[in-house]
């Protein structure tokens, strides 16, 4: 009768309902009840945060980064402004979480992050990436193009928000990236070349993201060519210094398909 009682519990486990009879391996049920009662607050804790990021969004969608307050959030959310600071520090945090996020989810991404880890996976991780920064500044209004101007002005202040995203960038594309090189190397098509694999990823993304700040303003401070020639000639740049060989980026840069609405993820660290 006791086990009946708990298996109708939310929360405990098929295999603790069937030790309750054996006194032997009885858990007590204290043990039950915290474990329990952790897994509530847990659950609760959850629907907090996606409460505060739903909120977020809309006041980030609706009055942009600086336009958006920690109390505005928290007052869309239903919540004190302290509570809020609970599950999120800063105003940059949460903009870091909500972008990351979007990459977590989005289907296009993942499928890029699965692709095998090849020579072919690294030239079209890089041309993604390239792909994004360039086509970014095309409006100077659009969302992508406020999103450099925001990362710079982060790393023209505490850094915080590009410490952040960074991060969480650094975390999903780095082993995909990383093995990638590490198999262009082993085929031949690469030499190796000295440094992290991560730092390496690094070097190429900032590489582009330099050039797309020269396209920022009205009129570009460089008078580089026009894309897709500028795309072209930024990729075997990058992939040159990753220590492709000419003849394996000649290849591999005619093969991969052509950069689509994915860049924007591979790259969302813009």
């Amino acid at each position: 009768q006791r086990a009946a009682l708990v298996e109708h519990e939310p929360g405990v486990h098929a295999a603790a309902v069937q030790r309750l009879g054996d006194p032997a391996r009885r858990i007590p049920e204290r043990l039950l009840v915290a474990a329990e009662r952790e897994q509530h607050v847990t659950r609760r804790r959850e629907a907090r945060r996606e409460q505060i990021l739903d909120a977020a969004r809309g006041c980030f969608a609706r009055y942009g980064f600086a336009g958006t307050t920690t109390k505005s959030v928290a007052q869309a959310a239903g919540i004190s402004e302290g509570l809020l600071f609970r599950h999120f520090p800063t105003k940059a945090a949460l903009h870091a979480e909500i972008l990351a996020e979007a990459c977590e989810t989005d289907p296009e991404f993942h499928r890029l992050l699965e692709l095998t880890p090849s020579t072919a996976t690294l030239v079209t991780l890089v041309r993604e990436m390239v792909a994004h920064f360039l086509r970014a500044t095309e409006a100077q209004d659009s969302e992508e193009a406020q999103r450099i101007r925001l990362l710079i002005s982060s790393q023209l202040g505490d850094g915080e928000f590009a410490r952040l995203l960074f991060g969480k960038i650094g975390a999903l594309v780095g082993p995909v990236f990383s093995a990638s090189l590490a198999r262009a190397v082993a085929a031949g098509d690469a030499a190796a070349v000295e440094g992290k694999p991560l730092d390496l990823f690094w070097f190429a993304h900032q590489t582009v993201h330099m050039i797309a700040l020269t396209r920022l303003p009205p009129e570009p401070t460089l008078a580089y060519p026009a894309p897709p020639d500028l795309e072209r000639l930024a990729c075997q740049f990058i992939l040159r210094g990753l220590g492709l060989t000419q003849a394996a980026i000649a290849s591999h840069m005619d093969a991969a398909p052509s950069p689509s609405g994915t860049a924007g993820m591979i790259a969302e660290s813009a």
